[in-house]
């Protein structure tokens, strides 16, 4: 894992879950000062600066983070776990949506359906190959395709966030088909 990849996990942490960590707070919004967040980091022993912020932000795989406007704020764009409203923009979903998670967790979502367990929402993915990669990140897969478009029928709110997860705040067993794994 490399310089970049580790100050990104660390950036994830203080903007997602634990801002104290870098000794900085965030707004109602999720929005951190720039420069509060790199004075920080750099306390606490990490190398840091608007440049590596920068190409931290750019380069993202998953597109975890963004800036405001003139760059002076930069937030997570979603999978908080502490109390913030990003203005996520409800919309409603394709019929069909996916969530990729390990084997193990197969029985216990099977009866009690999708919770956000220790984040805001329950994440979704758009495409099968996507909720795949997720899956394997928690050991072997499965994915289960969830039916959105009777979900949304149903009353269910759903959100899509700066870097296009679909996100809701539970999903029941009844809208839940396993189709790998």
């Amino acid at each position: 894992m490399g310089k970049l990849d580790k100050l990104s996990i660390f950036i994830s942490l203080v903007l997602r879950h634990n801002p104290a960590a870098a000794n900085i707070s965030l707004d109602k919004h999720g929005w951190a000062n720039v420069d509060e967040l790199i004075a920080g980091i750099n306390r606490t022993g990490r190398n840091i600066n608007m440049d590596i912020l920068e190409e931290i932000v750019a380069t993202d795989k998953k597109q975890r983070y963004c800036f405001n406007q003139d760059k002076t704020q930069i937030r997570a764009n979603q999978g908080h776990s502490i109390a913030v409203d990003v203005e996520l923009n409800q919309q409603e979903p394709p019929a069909t949506l996916y969530h990729g998670t390990a084997t193990r967790f197969f029985d216990a979502i099977k009866s009690e359906g999708l919770k956000p367990m220790n984040r805001l929402y329950v994440h979704l993915s758009k495409d099968m190959d996507t909720a795949l990669k997720v899956g394997r990140r928690h050991g072997k897969p499965v994915v289960l395709k969830i039916d959105s478009g009777s979900m949304y029928q149903d009353g269910h709110l759903f959100y899509l966030s700066e870097n296009g997860v679909w996100l809701t705040k539970k999903v029941e067993a009844k809208y839940l088909e396993k189709i790998s794994g």
